[in-house]
């Protein structure tokens, strides 16, 4: 079930959360056993280190550009750009400048 969010109103994603500076700023939408739905926002300079996710994650960024490290491999993505982050696998993420992502994992 949704939480922190308005239900039958059309929205934008990326206006969820505020940037903060020097943080990192999430808001989580869905949280239970099949599946996890978060949003985002990193300030320029900002990271999440290397962990591993016991399902599968699916980020979509929603502003500005990020850089994700996945097993070794980096990629710079930019807004409606989306990367899947193997169940399992190594990974990290950065703010390249100021950016905002929606998470979805799925376990």
């Amino acid at each position: 079930m949704y939480k922190n969010i308005e239900k039958s109103r059309v929205l934008k994603l990326k206006d969820l959360v505020d940037y903060q500076p020097g943080q990192v700023v999430s808001k989580t939408l869905v949280q239970n056993d099949k599946m996890g739905v978060t949003i985002f926002s990193f300030d320029k300079g900002e990271e999440i280190s290397t962990h591993a996710s016991g399902g599968d994650a699916m980020v979509t960024v929603l502003e500005g550009r990020g850089r994700f490290v996945v097993g070794g491999e980096e990629f710079f993505l930019s807004a409606g750009e989306t990367v899947v982050m193997p169940q399992n696998v190594p990974h990290a993420v950065y703010g390249v400048e100021r950016f905002k992502m929606l998470l979805v994992v799925s376990f």
